[in-house]
Protein backbone atom coordinates (compact mmCIF):
# COMPACT_ATOMS: atom_id res chain seq x y z
CA UNK A 1 0.00 0.00 0.00
CA UNK A 2 3.13 2.28 0.55
CA UNK A 3 3.77 1.67 -3.39
CA UNK A 4 0.15 3.16 -3.92
CA UNK A 5 0.77 6.32 -1.48
CA UNK A 6 4.02 7.54 -3.25
CA UNK A 7 2.78 6.72 -7.06
CA UNK A 8 -0.42 8.94 -6.27
CA UNK A 9 1.67 11.49 -4.32
CA UNK A 10 3.02 13.29 -7.40
CA UNK A 11 1.14 15.54 -9.70
CA UNK A 12 1.91 14.16 -13.02
CA UNK A 13 1.22 10.53 -12.31
CA UNK A 14 -2.36 11.48 -11.28
CA UNK A 15 -2.25 13.51 -14.45
CA UNK A 16 -1.45 10.28 -16.10
CA UNK A 17 -4.40 8.37 -14.02
CA UNK A 18 -6.89 10.89 -14.95
CA UNK A 19 -5.97 10.86 -18.56
CA UNK A 20 -6.47 7.07 -18.70
CA UNK A 21 -10.26 7.91 -16.67
CA UNK A 22 -11.03 10.03 -19.30
CA UNK A 23 -9.96 7.42 -22.43
CA UNK A 24 -9.06 4.17 -21.06
CA UNK A 25 -6.42 1.50 -23.18
CA UNK A 26 -4.21 4.30 -24.48
CA UNK A 27 -0.90 3.44 -26.25
CA UNK A 28 2.22 5.60 -24.47
CA UNK A 29 2.60 7.38 -27.87
CA UNK A 30 -1.07 8.71 -26.92
CA UNK A 31 -0.67 9.67 -23.53
CA UNK A 32 2.99 11.46 -24.63
CA UNK A 33 1.13 13.70 -27.08
CA UNK A 34 -1.14 14.85 -24.15
CA UNK A 35 1.22 15.40 -21.55
CA UNK A 36 4.22 18.63 -21.93
CA UNK A 37 7.08 15.66 -20.88
CA UNK A 38 9.60 13.41 -22.84
CA UNK A 39 8.71 9.48 -23.67
CA UNK A 40 11.41 8.81 -21.82
CA UNK A 41 9.47 10.62 -18.57
CA UNK A 42 6.33 9.10 -19.06
CA UNK A 43 7.64 5.58 -19.29
CA UNK A 44 9.24 6.42 -16.15
CA UNK A 45 5.69 7.83 -14.78
CA UNK A 46 3.90 5.45 -15.78
CA UNK A 47 6.40 2.30 -14.83
CA UNK A 48 6.27 3.89 -11.21
CA UNK A 49 2.10 3.16 -11.46
CA UNK A 50 2.58 -0.10 -12.77
CA UNK A 51 4.72 -1.14 -10.02
CA UNK A 52 1.71 -0.08 -7.78
CA UNK A 53 -0.78 -1.65 -9.55
CA UNK A 54 -2.78 1.35 -10.38
CA UNK A 55 -1.95 0.69 -13.99
CA UNK A 56 -2.01 -2.71 -15.63
CA UNK A 57 -0.81 -3.21 -19.72
CA UNK A 58 -2.24 -5.59 -22.06
CA UNK A 59 -0.62 -5.90 -25.65
CA UNK A 60 -2.29 -6.00 -28.48
CA UNK A 61 -0.81 -6.76 -31.92
CA UNK A 62 2.25 -4.56 -31.79
CA UNK A 63 0.84 -2.04 -29.31
CA UNK A 64 1.10 -2.11 -25.50
CA UNK A 65 -2.42 -0.44 -24.00
CA UNK A 66 -2.54 0.99 -20.88
CA UNK A 67 -5.44 0.83 -18.42
CA UNK A 68 -6.63 2.40 -15.48
CA UNK A 69 -6.79 -0.50 -12.67
CA UNK A 70 -8.81 1.28 -9.65
CA UNK A 71 -9.31 -1.46 -7.74
CA UNK A 72 -5.98 -0.73 -5.38
CA UNK A 73 -7.59 2.64 -4.50
CA UNK A 74 -10.86 0.63 -3.67
CA UNK A 75 -8.43 -1.37 -0.80
CA UNK A 76 -7.28 1.96 0.27
CA UNK A 77 -10.82 3.27 0.63
CA UNK A 78 -11.76 0.24 2.68
CA UNK A 79 -9.50 0.77 4.96
CA UNK A 80 -8.57 4.03 5.79
CA UNK A 81 -12.15 6.25 4.37
CA UNK A 82 -14.73 4.31 4.64
CA UNK A 83 -14.96 3.57 8.21
CA UNK A 84 -14.64 7.37 8.84
CA UNK A 85 -16.94 8.70 6.48
CA UNK A 86 -20.94 8.75 6.20
CA UNK A 87 -22.31 5.75 3.50
CA UNK A 88 -22.29 7.97 0.67
CA UNK A 89 -18.56 7.94 0.28
CA UNK A 90 -18.38 4.39 -0.53
CA UNK A 91 -19.06 5.30 -4.10
CA UNK A 92 -15.47 5.01 -4.84
CA UNK A 93 -15.30 5.55 -8.98
CA UNK A 94 -14.03 3.02 -10.30
CA UNK A 95 -15.12 3.91 -13.86
CA UNK A 96 -13.13 4.40 -16.77
CA UNK A 97 -13.26 4.94 -20.21
CA UNK A 98 -12.00 3.35 -23.53
CA UNK A 99 -12.67 2.76 -26.59
CA UNK A 100 -11.48 -0.41 -29.18
CA UNK A 101 -13.22 -0.77 -32.16
CA UNK A 102 -17.13 1.01 -30.75
CA UNK A 103 -16.36 -1.07 -27.55
CA UNK A 104 -15.36 -0.95 -23.96
CA UNK A 105 -12.85 -3.18 -22.13
CA UNK A 106 -12.00 -2.46 -17.98
CA UNK A 107 -9.28 -4.47 -16.68
CA UNK A 108 -9.35 -5.11 -12.95
CA UNK A 109 -6.25 -6.85 -11.14
CA UNK A 110 -5.38 -7.62 -7.29
CA UNK A 111 -3.19 -9.94 -5.26
CA UNK A 112 -4.51 -12.24 -2.71
CA UNK A 113 -1.99 -14.15 -0.55
CA UNK A 114 -4.27 -17.28 -1.21
CA UNK A 115 -2.98 -20.41 -3.54
CA UNK A 116 -4.91 -21.12 -7.37
CA UNK A 117 -7.16 -23.95 -5.51
CA UNK A 118 -8.48 -21.86 -3.04
CA UNK A 119 -9.11 -18.42 -5.07
CA UNK A 120 -10.46 -21.00 -7.88
CA UNK A 121 -12.92 -22.44 -4.85
CA UNK A 122 -13.85 -18.75 -3.78
CA UNK A 123 -14.94 -17.74 -7.29
CA UNK A 124 -17.08 -21.13 -8.08
CA UNK A 125 -18.43 -22.25 -4.69
CA UNK A 126 -22.08 -20.29 -4.69
CA UNK A 127 -21.54 -20.10 -0.79
CA UNK A 128 -18.26 -18.20 -0.91
CA UNK A 129 -19.18 -15.86 -3.71
CA UNK A 130 -22.22 -14.78 -1.56
CA UNK A 131 -19.67 -13.50 0.80
CA UNK A 132 -18.13 -10.69 -1.17
CA UNK A 133 -20.44 -10.00 -4.19
CA UNK A 134 -23.46 -8.64 -2.94
CA UNK A 135 -24.84 -11.61 -1.52
CA UNK A 136 -25.26 -13.19 -4.81
CA UNK A 137 -24.05 -17.05 -5.06
CA UNK A 138 -22.80 -17.85 -8.62
CA UNK A 139 -24.54 -21.45 -9.87
CA UNK A 140 -23.10 -23.57 -12.43
CA UNK A 141 -22.30 -27.25 -13.05
CA UNK A 142 -18.63 -25.38 -14.39
CA UNK A 143 -18.37 -27.26 -17.75
CA UNK A 144 -17.23 -25.62 -21.03
CA UNK A 145 -20.73 -24.66 -22.89
CA UNK A 146 -22.48 -25.13 -19.67
CA UNK A 147 -24.66 -22.19 -18.20
CA UNK A 148 -24.80 -20.08 -14.97
CA UNK A 149 -27.01 -18.23 -13.13
CA UNK A 150 -26.56 -15.45 -10.03
CA UNK A 151 -29.13 -15.60 -7.44
CA UNK A 152 -29.36 -13.56 -3.88
CA UNK A 153 -30.54 -17.14 -2.14
CA UNK A 154 -29.68 -20.31 -2.21
CA UNK A 155 -31.31 -21.68 -4.75
CA UNK A 156 -31.80 -24.86 -3.11
CA UNK A 157 -34.21 -23.40 -0.46
CA UNK A 158 -35.53 -20.81 -2.88
CA UNK A 159 -34.88 -19.27 -6.18
CA UNK A 160 -33.94 -16.23 -4.79
CA UNK A 161 -33.96 -12.92 -6.96
CA UNK A 162 -32.41 -13.18 -11.01
CA UNK A 163 -29.16 -10.87 -11.01
CA UNK A 164 -27.43 -12.39 -13.45
CA UNK A 165 -26.87 -15.20 -16.23
CA UNK A 166 -24.13 -16.21 -18.97
CA UNK A 167 -23.05 -19.55 -20.70
CA UNK A 168 -19.00 -20.63 -19.32
CA UNK A 169 -16.58 -20.44 -22.46
CA UNK A 170 -13.70 -21.74 -20.99
CA UNK A 171 -13.18 -23.49 -18.09
CA UNK A 172 -9.62 -23.91 -16.98
CA UNK A 173 -9.42 -24.90 -13.12
CA UNK A 174 -7.67 -23.13 -11.68
CA UNK A 175 -6.40 -20.77 -13.84
CA UNK A 176 -8.76 -19.09 -16.38
CA UNK A 177 -12.50 -18.62 -16.18
CA UNK A 178 -13.91 -17.07 -19.56
CA UNK A 179 -18.27 -16.51 -19.02
CA UNK A 180 -20.67 -14.41 -21.29
CA UNK A 181 -22.43 -12.07 -18.76
CA UNK A 182 -25.82 -10.31 -19.06
CA UNK A 183 -27.25 -8.41 -16.06
CA UNK A 184 -30.80 -8.91 -14.91
CA UNK A 185 -31.30 -6.78 -11.88
CA UNK A 186 -32.95 -3.76 -13.47
CA UNK A 187 -34.76 -3.25 -16.76
CA UNK A 188 -31.93 -0.74 -17.89
CA UNK A 189 -29.05 -3.07 -17.22
CA UNK A 190 -31.03 -6.19 -19.31
CA UNK A 191 -31.09 -3.36 -22.05
CA UNK A 192 -27.12 -3.73 -22.30
CA UNK A 193 -27.11 -7.08 -23.60
CA UNK A 194 -24.41 -9.61 -23.27
CA UNK A 195 -20.88 -8.71 -22.25
CA UNK A 196 -17.98 -10.70 -21.60
CA UNK A 197 -16.15 -11.56 -18.06
CA UNK A 198 -12.55 -13.44 -18.13
CA UNK A 199 -11.24 -14.30 -14.73
CA UNK A 200 -7.29 -15.09 -14.74
CA UNK A 201 -4.91 -16.96 -12.06
CA UNK A 202 -1.33 -16.69 -11.64
CA UNK A 203 0.60 -18.04 -9.02
CA UNK A 204 3.50 -15.29 -7.64
CA UNK A 205 5.37 -16.69 -4.72
CA UNK A 206 2.89 -17.57 -1.67
CA UNK A 207 0.01 -14.98 -3.63
CA UNK A 208 -1.75 -14.75 -6.41
CA UNK A 209 -2.36 -12.11 -9.12
CA UNK A 210 -6.22 -12.34 -9.94
CA UNK A 211 -7.21 -10.03 -13.53
CA UNK A 212 -10.84 -9.80 -14.11
CA UNK A 213 -11.12 -8.66 -17.91
CA UNK A 214 -14.67 -7.25 -18.36
CA UNK A 215 -15.06 -6.65 -22.30
CA UNK A 216 -17.42 -6.62 -25.06
CA UNK A 217 -18.87 -3.67 -23.61
CA UNK A 218 -21.21 -1.01 -25.56
CA UNK A 219 -19.47 2.55 -25.75
CA UNK A 220 -21.49 4.02 -23.11
CA UNK A 221 -22.43 1.23 -21.53
CA UNK A 222 -24.27 1.33 -17.81
CA UNK A 223 -21.25 2.11 -15.21
CA UNK A 224 -23.84 -0.34 -12.97
CA UNK A 225 -22.53 -3.18 -15.29
CA UNK A 226 -18.68 -3.11 -14.02
CA UNK A 227 -18.36 -0.10 -11.33
CA UNK A 228 -18.95 -2.72 -8.74
CA UNK A 229 -15.80 -5.02 -9.58
CA UNK A 230 -13.42 -2.82 -7.14
CA UNK A 231 -15.88 -3.54 -4.27
CA UNK A 232 -15.76 -7.01 -5.48
CA UNK A 233 -12.23 -8.01 -5.13
CA UNK A 234 -11.80 -6.05 -2.56
CA UNK A 235 -13.71 -8.22 -0.54
CA UNK A 236 -12.48 -11.24 -2.27
CA UNK A 237 -8.89 -10.38 -0.81
CA UNK A 238 -10.36 -9.59 2.34
CA UNK A 239 -12.31 -13.15 2.89
CA UNK A 240 -9.74 -15.04 1.70
CA UNK A 241 -7.05 -13.27 3.80
CA UNK A 242 -8.59 -12.52 6.76
CA UNK A 243 -11.37 -15.15 6.81
CA UNK A 244 -13.92 -11.73 7.27
CA UNK A 245 -16.49 -9.95 4.94
CA UNK A 246 -16.60 -6.14 4.17
CA UNK A 247 -19.50 -4.60 5.52
CA UNK A 248 -19.33 -1.43 3.14
CA UNK A 249 -22.30 0.09 2.09
CA UNK A 250 -23.34 -2.28 -0.86
CA UNK A 251 -21.05 -5.03 -0.43
CA UNK A 252 -23.90 -7.10 1.02
CA UNK A 253 -26.69 -5.31 -0.78
CA UNK A 254 -28.58 -8.64 -1.76
CA UNK A 255 -27.20 -10.80 1.28
CA UNK A 256 -30.22 -13.20 3.42
CA UNK A 257 -29.84 -14.99 6.61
Amino acid sequence: MDAVFKALADSTRRGLLDELFRQDGQTLGALERRLTMTRFGVMKHLRVLEEAGLVVSQRRGREKLHFLNPVPIRLIHDRWIDKYTEPWAAMLSGLKKGLEEGFMEKIFEIYIKTTPERLWHAITDPEMRRKYTFGVGVYSDWKPGSSYTGRTSDMTVSPGMPISEGENLEVDPPRRLVQTFRALWSDEVKREGTSRVTWEIQPVGDSCCLRVIHDQLREGANDELFGGWPMVLSGLKTLLETGETLTTPGSLMYLTP
